[in-house]
């Protein structure tokens, strides 16, 4: 399948962990690149061009939204980018032919692949997991793990509770707003369960205040 079809891959989508997140981003993809371009063009863009650099062989893009990581895959990688929201799945599509690349979409769970293990050779995950509630971050993580070859990698790009007091202070008054427009959360904890799911962290860096942090895991057995 090609970035043309949007193919409905799996029947419990994200709805089963986060009961208003495919429905949000479905409401907001129209207007999902026009709220967040300010983003991309100071830093975002930025950002996903260098966790991208890492990327090699056969790479899953987990929540791959309106399809602003497509500029930055690497020529010779194969791409499959899967999300919850079939609104963003279409943008995605549109974005990919315009740029002339090829990428297989799927609409999916990413707490329930339908990948066989170990299939892929890099796994990324920009902006997404702080939509997965806390209690399911262990679960996240794992599944991810999952569909990674042992000797492959896991990229992260997400947004955290900073830990310097000022910028914690501004992302806790904007985390109503967050928690609203776009279903997430910045205290999510995902770092929190790399070593409990099988991961080791082979390079950690953070950015704007601390408040984003760009990871690269491995399996780590």
């Amino acid at each position: 399948m090609r970035a043309s079809d949007v193919e409905l891959a799996s029947d419990r989508l994200l709805e089963t962990a986060h009961p208003n997140c495919a429905r949000t981003y479905d409401r907001i993809a129209p207007l999902y690149d026009l709220l967040d371009a300010a983003y991309e063009r100071l830093w975002k863009g930025r950002l996903r061009a260098e966790l991208f650099a890492h990327a090699q062989g056969r790479v899953l893009d987990v929540g791959i939204g309106t399809g602003a990581n497509i500029p930055h895959y690497p020529g010779a990688c194969a791409v499959v980018g899967i999300d919850s929201s079939r609104g963003m799945l279409e943008r995605a599509a549109d974005r990919a032919r315009s740029r002339r690349r090829a990428l297989d979409l799927f609409q999916m769970n990413l707490l329930d692949l339908a990948f066989a293990d170990h299939m892929f050779d890099t796994v990324a995950a920009t902006f997404v997991l702080i939509c997965v509630p806390k209690e399911l971050q262990l679960e996240a993580l794992r599944e991810l793990r999952r569909v990674c070859r042992p000797d492959g990698q896991i990229l992260i790009l997400d947004y955290r509770l900073s830990s310097r007091p000022v910028t914690r202070t501004l992302m806790r008054a904007m985390s109503p707003w967050l928690r609203f427009a776009f279903a997430g959360r910045y205290d999510a904890g995902t770092e929190d369960h790399i070593e409990s799911a099988g991961l080791r962290v082979a390079l950690r860096r953070s950015f704007m205040q601390d408040a984003v942090r760009l990871l690269i895991l491995k399996p780590s057995g």
